[in-house]
């Protein structure tokens, strides 16, 4: 049984950044650990800490940093001591933690969808020719590009509220949300549509929340054992052996996707050229417990594929 568990005059302080999205997950998470040692709310502290990434919000990410720009004050503040623990969206995780610090706890994966987002259009094949699509993903984009050449891409940043007041000036004919995020800020009915996987491939890790936490935090890890859903760590295990094979960041575009029938887990991987010209997939199976291996030789074999300079860009 775990001892020395949070008190209202001693909470367990929750880092998180302060998006209503981010703040909804550490609202989850906190749920889950009250539920799981009945515990109250007043047990738990969270902490809003402002990332790079939100604070820069008027220039591409590839101009100012990788994936690292939305967790590197966080983590800072976990290996201070100044929170006990880190809620993240996975799909902003880099594939590796700092020294120290352990990424092992993950709440169960909401929809891996993105979300199509459009006053005007009902799906991505009714635009017509010329129609601006909104995103700052580079997957997104390369995808858009590879699929629907006779559109154009802008970028477009912001959380749900300021995408959509930028859909309504015009700035574009639409843009793209994942639907998870929708889901848990009880926002669903923004989606125009949900995009299947066959049609877009999500980014890795898309839906998952991770929770970070110290090495040598005994209590913590006791705590966040009770948490976590064993399914969406398997799947994660193969998509972000996949990612770091192909050193994956914010400037490569990348989509992957496990999931489970029975005992055997079914990856499918994307690499795109980031000016949409060509796109590379596969699709393998294998035993559960064989993920990362699959992962990792899925990368390999379409890096093969690729050639030297595949993710470069292009004038």
């Amino acid at each position: 049984m775990t001892r020395d568990l949070p008190t209202p005059s001693h909470p367990l302080k929750i880092g998180t950044r302060g998006s209503p999205l981010a703040l909804a997950q550490a609202h989850e998470t906190r749920a889950r650990l009250g539920a799981a040692f009945d515990l109250p709310e007043e047990a738990f502290e969270i902490v809003v800490i402002k990332t790079t990434g939100d604070q820069i919000i008027d220039r591409p990410l590839k101009e100012i940093g990788g994936k690292g720009l939305f967790t590197r004050e966080i983590e800072q503040a976990l290996l201070t001591g100044d929170i006990d623990i880190a809620v993240h969206s996975m799909k902003d995780m880099p594939v590796l933690q700092p020294e120290g610090l352990l990424l092992d706890t993950y709440l169960p994966r909401e929809d891996v969808r993105d979300a199509f987002v459009s006053p005007s259009a009902p799906s991505l094949a009714d635009l017509p020719t010329g129609a601006l699509v909104g995103t700052s993903s580079l997957r997104r984009k390369a995808q858009v590009l590879v699929a629907y050449p006779h559109l154009e891409v802008v970028e477009f940043r912001g959380n749900v509220q300021t995408r959509l007041k930028k859909l309504a000036d015009g700035v574009a004919a639409c843009t793209f949300l994942a639907m998870a995020g929708l889901n848990r800020l009880g926002r669903s009915e923004v989606a125009t549509c949900a995009i299947e996987p066959d049609v877009m491939l999500p980014a890795v890790a898309q839906g998952a929340i991770g929770i970070e936490r110290r090495a040598d935090d005994t209590r913590a890890a006791e705590m966040l054992a009770a948490i976590h859903h064993k399914e969406t760590g398997q799947r994660l295990v193969s998509e972000r052996a996949f990612l770091a094979t192909l050193d994956g960041s914010c400037e490569t575009p990348i989509a992957g996707l496990a999931e489970l029938n029975g005992n055997t887990l079914r990856l499918r991987g994307e690499i795109l050229r980031p000016d949409g010209s060509e796109s590379l997939t596969d699709d393998q199976s294998a035993p559960i417990e064989d993920g990362a291996e699959l992962g990792r030789a899925m990368a390999a074999k379409l890096l093969a594929a690729a050639g030297p300079g595949f993710f470069d860009w292009r004038s």
